[in-house]
């Protein structure tokens, strides 16, 4: 019998979306506008969302989208018919107005097929994620400029269930711990939890970091954070969030790292990932299962680089299986927590200051790396951190799971 939340852990997740995610912790305001983007899988979820965008006042712009399954599979269809204008094509004065229309974006990531796209030419798929890069620009520069927010949630399918070898029900457990949905005010937990993980994001920019080593049975990695950086956390985007991280300098990556967890991405799972750093470039990729996914990505243009490096302690996340969705499996607890990393774009909040403004000669100075791509690969094994101080000396600032902060 197939499992359905209740309404009330609904409502109460899009409360937490709108009220608290948006917004960078403080919610939505009377007259703003929010695009609400989910599949029709996602349609109770999505119908919650909208009711609670117009009980705060705010404006709704709605992206609902058919579900790729085996009976319609519209993601398949685009790449095995469209030609090469076809995938180049962006509609830019479409999305320059949406843009330009929107204050926030609430995103639900919900799979029916966890394997839509497997057998589909990978640089077809690179090709059209490049192809939209001016909307990721222009969201970009909105956010910098403080004017736009954005958050990532999941909502729970049979198929993503049946890949994480859970039952519904388990899986739904999962999402709404993680969430924190089974406490009476959960976004009072949120507030509390975003002010603890802030209280360890102020130590580590206070230790005045040059470089991470990160050792483990996995990982001999080097990475330089590089000037004007600082750790972010907490701040509302994606829920569940409990990593803290930063955006280095991407030419100071040294050094090897495997990663222990799958990947879903571009509907294909790709395992067994190892990465081999030289000169702040990946000089070799590969993988156990759909290598070419792999390499086709890492051969588009900047996502041979660095884009993030993130940490979670595990005493914090209340996620504690494997969810076959990056957003959770990010941010899973465990025995050791996490550790990722994320080849190409970085983000501009890991900036030192006012991100507004800056030109793109400067990013690039700075070695921020610039990409059509993001992917977050993430390790579960037991890391031990050790940071470098800009006078010299070493600290261990992460070990056993756990930040080594106090």
């Amino acid at each position: 019998m197939a499992y359905h939340p209740p309404q009330a852990i609904l409502r109460a997740y899009a409360d937490v979306l709108v009220n608290f995610a948006l917004g960078g912790g403080s919610g939505v305001r009377k007259g703003e506008v929010v695009r609400v983007v989910a599949p029709e899988a996602a349609k109770p979820l999505y119908v919650e969302l909208r009711k609670a965008v117009l009980r705060a006042g705010a404006h709704v712009i709605g992206s609902y989208l058919p579900s790729d399954d085996a009976q319609f599979n519209l993601s398949r269809d685009f790449y095995e018919l469209a030609g090469d204008e076809q995938i180049d094509f962006f509609p830019a004065k479409y999305m320059r107005g949406l843009v330009d229309e929107i204050d926030h974006q609430v995103s639900i990531l919900c799979d029916t097929d966890m394997h839509a796209l497997e057998g589909i030419e990978p640089s077809k798929i690179m090709r059209s994620g490049k192809a939209m890069k001016p909307w990721m620009d222009w969201r970009t520069e909105k956010e910098n400029a403080g004017k736009f927010s954005w958050t990532l949630a999941l909502y729970g399918t049979p198929a993503m269930a049946a890949e994480a070898k859970l039952s519904e029900q388990e899986y739904w457990d999962q999402i709404i711990g993680a969430c924190f949905l089974d406490e009476q005010d959960p976004i009072a937990r949120w507030k509390e939890v975003s002010g603890q993980i802030g209280d360890y994001v102020q130590r580590l920019n206070a230790l005045d970091i040059d470089r991470l080593h990160v050792v483990g049975e996995d990982a001999d990695l080097w990475i330089t954070l590089g000037e004007k950086r600082q750790w972010v956390g907490g701040s509302g985007r994606n829920i569940p969030s409990f990593e803290i991280f930063t955006s280095p300098d991407w030419r100071g990556t040294e050094g090897w790292i495997a990663f222990n967890q799958p990947l879903y991405r571009y509907g294909n799972l790709i395992t067994g990932i190892r990465l081999e750093f030289k000169d702040g470039l990946v000089v070799k990729a590969s993988a156990e299962s759909n290598e070419k996914v792999l390499t086709e990505m890492i051969a588009t243009e900047n996502a041979n680089k660095v884009g993030e490096y993130s940490l979670t302690d595990r005493r914090f996340s209340r996620i504690t299986k494997f969810m076959a969705e990056t957003l959770f499996d990010e941010n899973v607890g465990g025995p050791f927590g996490n550790t990722h990393l994320a080849v190409g774009k970085s983000y501009h909040d890991c900036y030192a200051g006012d991100p507004a403004g800056i030109p793109a000669a400067e990013w690039e100075r700075l070695g921020f790396n610039e990409s059509s791509v993001h992917t977050d690969i993430v390790s579960t094994a037991d890391r031990t951190v050790t940071a470098t101080l800009k006078d010299g000396s070493e600290r261990v600032i992460y070990r056993d799971g756990q930040f080594q902060l106090d």
